[in-house]
């Protein structure tokens, strides 16, 4: 067998430095435009499990990728004492169940989040170029400034975090965009003429970074950064005044996130305006109506999210020759035979 097709025949292992140098903003939203638009059932993407111990948790997304090509899993440990975490994504083929490859998930987290946001944006706010509100100026805000500057032309950035230094850095970290950056002392005024507002960090406290009464007529809300019960994000008038509140989980965003259980608790009514990402993008519920809409993203993380980018960091690197190729398979054992 030459060096080609045993390249081709094995599994292949990604650094997160391999990931990172295969990874494409465009071609990842691509990708993700496709596989949410594909009709897929409901238990081809279970809930994530937890599995805890004393300072020590494993959570599992797993899922089977609805073109029929790759099925697989992320799983994330972490160690509360020792104050790490790893992250590993095998993916398998569907037809034969033989391990295609395995990825270092770390980079992978980060850009499929930033990605699936830039794409919902692209989807939910008015056409043209974009004026971004950034609250938040690390990692993840910095993602989705990408994201969305690899899909849509941007007009004006406004970034707002408490820290001058960590807003400095991100101008600075940013400049290669040619995108003109600002940086301002308050959350609300990054709101200043935004049509996309980007909330990618919480308050040390809990909470809400942006209030529903800052919010004005088109603009489209991304929030990120409140994805479990004890989380604050947005206050319950941002969520009483969003027109469409667009998730990519459904049921964890209903009942696993601070805001929505807030918003419940403060009596305001979310349930007929809370849709699914994966039918705004199929075409099966409508985006944006109206230009005075308000709409809003709200995201947990979604295991198709993980094997989409995944699946294409993979294919990418096999293809220009990056990875390691792992001298070993995974024998598939047939069911009812001794």
């Amino acid at each position: 067998m030459s060096q080609d097709d045993q390249r081709q025949s094995l599994p292949l292992f990604l650094t997160d430095a391999d990931v990172q140098s295969v990874f494409d903003w465009w071609a990842a939203a691509d990708a993700l435009r496709a596989a949410y638009a594909m009709p897929a059932q409901p238990e081809m993407f279970p809930p994530r499990t937890m599995a805890r111990g004393p300072g020590l948790w494993l959570r599992t997304l797993s899922g089977i990728a609805p073109d029929g090509g790759l099925l697989g899993a992320k799983l994330i440990t972490a160690n509360i004492h020792q104050g790490v975490a790893s992250y590993l994504i095998p993916l398998l083929d569907q037809g034969t169940a033989e391990l295609v490859a395995l990825l270092d998930g770390n980079s992978i987290t980060g850009f499929r989040t930033a990605a699936t946001s830039a794409m919902a944006a692209d989807a939910l706010a008015p056409a043209g170029p974009l004026r971004v509100a950034a609250i938040g100026s690390g990692f993840e805000a910095k993602n989705h400034v990408r994201a969305l500057a690899a899909l849509r032309p941007l007009s004006q950035v406004t970034v707002f975090s408490p820290s001058p230094d960590s807003r400095a850095r991100f101008t600075a970290e940013l400049a290669d965009l040619g995108v003109p950056l600002r940086d301002v002392d308050s959350a609300r005024a990054t709101l200043d003429g935004a049509d996309v507002v980007i909330c990618a960090a919480r308050s040390r406290d809990e909470s809400p970074t942006l209030l529903g009464d800052w919010l004005l007529p088109g603009m489209t809300v991304i929030s990120i950064g409140s994805t479990l019960p004890e989380q604050r994000e947005l206050d319950p008038e941002a969520i009483r005044r969003a027109d469409l509140i667009v998730a990519d989980m459904v049921d964890e965003v209903a009942h696993d996130t601070g805001d929505m259980i807030a918003a419940v608790q403060a009596g305001v009514g979310w349930g007929d305006k809370l849709v699914a990402l994966a039918d705004v993008i199929g075409g099966r519920h409508p985006a944006r109506t109206g230009p005075d809409q308000i709409l809003l993203y709200k995201s947990v993380g979604a295991a198709i999210q993980d094997l989409t980018v995944a699946a294409l960091c993979a294919g990418r690197a096999r293809q220009s020759g990056i990875g390691t190729v792992l001298p070993v398979s995974i024998a598939p054992v047939r069911k009812g035979k001794k």
